[in-house]
């Protein structure tokens, strides 16, 4: 895609960031969410011209870059203190959201399991990212892939202006507060926002927590590919394994799904872990990441817009409602009793 194309929307990504710092102090309120108010009002007040969208469509791009930047401030020993504990959480909160996402689909609320999947998949693993994914592997319907991503991105806007309230009201430890999104929440942009939102720390936590969690996503879509391949071997009459193709197919959906800047992080975590970088070097690579969530943000802002939130049914709604409360509760009590003086 041509430069020019992408200068108008970056323009906006990058006044929007600027006005986020600038105001934030003045009126009170976290910068990093001041830039996801903007570009929501932006997208919904407003509206995006066209001319705007292929540069507003970079933001996930600046995210990936914030966050491998961001590996370069993590202490690799800090997060082997805790690793057992979180990485059981995750695992814990995982498969719980699975099976009660699935069971409720399917034997309670009468959903279809293509679609059943797809929001269980997007409420675990890493939101619209693992819908895509799962989708491919399954041959899932379109309007079932644009129902799910739509009741995830509505749980996306409700958990950014729900959490940090929970986070003040609760007085959650920095730590606590990041690992609790990190393994609760869905998207991986919302999770950065609102750990960095109450603090380093926290949006630290919650970004190891999240990239973990996200690495899941090779397991969940081989799983589904397989159950659905035995399924449709079973209707055909024929249960011979799934052919070369199919598999392939479902290891090139996997790969172009996969959140590649974890691979990112991890380099630059492991080069600080190793004192790779000096102070003033991990400093002017905490204020580039930092400007970079701002901008990156700000595009997530223009992704909530309210007349597809509308349109989301009540049911995938309500269940996915349903598995959150679950995993966001019991977490929550496991890590408050796991750190009780974090």
């Amino acid at each position: 895609m041509a430069v020019h194309r992408l200068l108008p929307g970056l323009a906006v990504l990058g006044i929007g960031a600027f006005f986020a710092r600038a105001l934030a102090p003045v009126i009170g309120f976290n910068h990093l969410l001041l830039a996801i108010a903007l570009g929501f009002v932006l997208t919904n007040a407003v509206g995006v011209p066209a001319r705007l969208e292929p540069g507003i469509a970079t933001h996930k791009l600046w995210l990936g870059a914030g966050i491998v930047l961001m590996g370069a401030s993590v202490s690799l020993g800090a997060v082997r203190d805790a690793g057992w504990l979180v990485l059981l959480a995750i695992l814990a909160v995982v498969g719980t959201t699975l099976l009660v996402v699935e069971l409720l689909s399917r034997f309670v609320f009468g959903l279809t399991d293509r679609l059943g999947s797809l929001l269980a998949a997007g409420s675990s693993i890493c939101g619209v990212s693992a819908v895509v994914a799962v989708a491919g592997a399954i041959r899932a319907r379109e309007e079932h892939v644009a129902y799910a991503a739509a009741t995830v991105l509505l749980f996306d806007a409700v958990t950014i202006a729900i959490y940090p309230v929970i986070g003040d009201l609760l007085g959650l430890s920095g730590r606590v507060f990041g690992i609790w999104a990190g393994i609760s929440m869905f998207s991986t942009g919302p999770v950065v926002a609102v750990g960095f939102a109450h603090s380093d720390i926290a949006g630290q936590w919650a970004t190891i927590t999240k990239l973990a969690r996200n690495a899941l996503i090779g397991v969940v879509v081989l799983a589904y590919a397989s159950y659905y391949a035995r399924e449709a071997n079973r209707t055909d009459g024929d249960r011979s394994a799934p052919s070369a193709g199919a598999a392939s197919s479902t290891i090139r959906t996997l790969w172009s799904e996969f959140p590649k800047f974890v691979l990112g992080f991890l380099v630059l975590a492991v080069l600080s872990s190793l004192g790779a970088f000096s102070a003033a070097q991990r400093a002017s690579l905490e204020n580039a990441y930092n400007w970079l969530f701002l901008v990156a943000f700000v595009g997530l802002g223009t992704e909530i817009r309210l007349d597809e939130l509308r349109q989301t049914g009540v049911t995938p709604a309500f269940v996915v409602l349903l598995a959150l409360l679950v995993a966001s509760i019991l977490s929550l009590a496991v890590l408050l009793l796991a750190f009780p003086s974090a």
